[in-house]
């Protein structure tokens, strides 16, 4: 056989491979509002970017008539291309081909480009659209998906891995999303679950959709599993290239500096906190206030909202930013906000990104639910998280500071390096009204005007110890600044740790209170 057929051979097998599932399931795919696996890659990388491996890939099953049916690439398409002129690996599960069901031939292509993505320390992305796992291959289903978490957690740490649900995501095979670093979510398309309606309705006898059990807006709001939630197919895409425009490729990296921008002049963070510590604000304002360009990209924006995380730039330079939110419970931690912020900052300390943090909160959130949801070890994951981190750590004060949440939020106990207070902070073991009301309880109760001497207690304790000045004689606070002086004291702060180096003692590793 001649070069010129052997070519046109290897077109036909290549015209075969490419064609996915059968015209009526692409239909029915795109009838859905879903793009295909192959239109999805398209959209994702930079044009013309993509190059496919393990086209040819067969299945191997051969019970209950598979030795029949011909699945092209086995239900998924695996590869690497670029984005914005870097390069990632990708795989994305093909509904169109038996539901883009997991068998042992489909796993070891997803394996293989893990593999590939770990040793050669780029981003892993991987769309997940699949029914589960393949009923008719039995255990080599199940094994399949127990080498990918493995390698899910071999790679966690070491390269960003990004979780793309646009379909069905269930069973067995939510752990490897949950595994990831980043699981992004579309509404009305994505749906995440470990038992699906027509179980929970046999097993408990309860009625529950699809949407309700497990759709987009659940998890990007109520449980959490979701950090990004998008309208569309395109806006999410659009959503994980601005992620890594943040992010480094590898823990043997920092992220990329970019040209350096001031913050837009609409946000004037001598403004923006009101003088009464009791009124609510948007913290994020004093984020985008100090940011480049003021320019923050939330993480987790729909869930436990009483805390917000996410990226900046200072200088051209990423930045993590955790901040106590009062337009939400006051900004108190609960296990939820506990979870959500212990996660961002180990994240950001095993990719060298350096934290910063804006403190106004009135502690842990008190009440018998909180209790048996277990506040106390959810609440220890965020001591856990700013101590073992490593990465330059700076913190400011902006009002209130009590009890074992002024500890928790980034404190200089638990070793940040800089830490800020503005002349409004309030740094004490509770507020001024409960603080007065048990140290001045005798004097209170005998006064002949009681609610009279009780402002007059509260008025001392605030003088006395609602403020920065006691902390910062102690040592505690690095500096009492206008809140006009943050960007320049954050920036600089952040230029002279750039070279930070801290030896801890030697252990395989330690015990967070998972």
């Amino acid at each position: 056989m001649g070069l010129k057929r052997k070519i046109q051979e290897l077109k036909k097998r290549r015209e075969e491979a490419l064609r996915g599932g059968d015209e009526r399931a692409v239909q029915k795919q795109l009838s859905m509002g879903k793009l295909t696996a192959r239109e999805r890659i398209v959209a994702l990388l930079d044009k013309n970017s993509f190059n496919e491996y393990d086209l040819f890939v067969e299945h191997e099953a051969r019970d209950f008539d598979m030795d029949k049916k011909v699945l092209h690439g086995d239900g998924v398409i695996v590869g690497t291309g670029t984005i914005n002129g870097r390069p990632v690996a990708v795989f994305a599960q093909d509904f169109t081909v038996a539901g883009g069901s997991l068998g042992l031939m489909h796993s070891r292509k997803i394996t293989k480009i893990m593999d590939h993505a770990l040793k050669m320390r780029m981003p892993l992305i991987g769309i997940n659209d699949s029914g589960g796992a393949r009923i008719q291959e039995g255990v080599n289903s199940l094994a399949g998906y127990g080498e990918i978490f493995f390698r899910n957690t071999l790679a966690s740490g070491v390269i960003p891995q990004i979780s793309v649900i646009l379909g069905p995501c269930a069973g067995g095979a939510v752990y490897s999303p949950a595994l990831t670093d980043f699981v992004f979510v579309v509404d009305n398309i994505s749906k995440m679950f470990i038992t699906g309606p027509e179980v929970i309705k046999t097993v408990l006898g309860e009625e529950i959709s699809m949407e309700e059990l497990g759709g987009a807006d659940v998890h990007a709001t109520v449980t959490g599993n979701a950090h990004f939630f998008a309208r569309n197919e395109k806006e999410c895409f659009m959503q994980i290239h601005k992620l890594l425009s943040f992010i480094p490729w590898s823990n043997d990296e920092k992220p990329r500096v970019v040209e350096r921008k001031p913050p837009r002049r609409d946000y004037k963070i001598e403004d923006i906190v009101p003088e009464d510590p009791k009124l609510p604000y948007d913290v994020r304002d004093v984020i985008r206030a100090v940011v480049d360009d003021s320019d923050f990209f939330e993480v987790h924006e729909r869930w436990a909202r009483n805390i917000v995380v996410g990226f900046g730039r200072m200088d051209g330079r990423t930045v993590g930013f955790v901040a106590n939110q009062p337009l939400y419970l006051a900004g108190v931690l609960d296990v939820d906000s506990s979870d959500k912020a212990a996660s961002f900052i180990r994240y950001c300390d095993a990719f060298n990104i350096p934290i910063i943090t804006f403190v106004d909160l009135p502690g842990y959130l008190p009440g018998v639910d909180q209790e048996y949801a277990g506040v106390i070890r959810h609440g220890a994951k965020v001591l856990y998280a700013y101590s073992e981190a490593t990465v330059p750590k700076m913190t400011v004060i902006l009002r209130k500071a009590y009890g074992g949440g002024y500890i928790a939020m980034g404190s200089r106990h638990l070793r940040t390096d800089f830490v800020f207070a503005w002349p409004t902070a309030e740094i004490a073991v509770m507020g001024p009204e409960g603080a007065a009301n048990i140290i001045f309880r005798k004097e209170i109760k005998e006064a002949d005007d009681p609610e009279k001497m009780r402002k007059q207690k509260v008025k001392e304790y605030k003088a006395k110890f609602a403020n920065p000045y006691v902390a910062a004689a102690k040592g505690y606070i690095d500096a009492v600044i206008e809140p006009a002086e943050t960007r320049r004291r954050l920036a600089h702060a952040l230029e002279v740790s750039e070279r930070k180096a801290v030896a801890g003692p030697k252990k395989k590793h330690g015990l967070p209170p998972l």
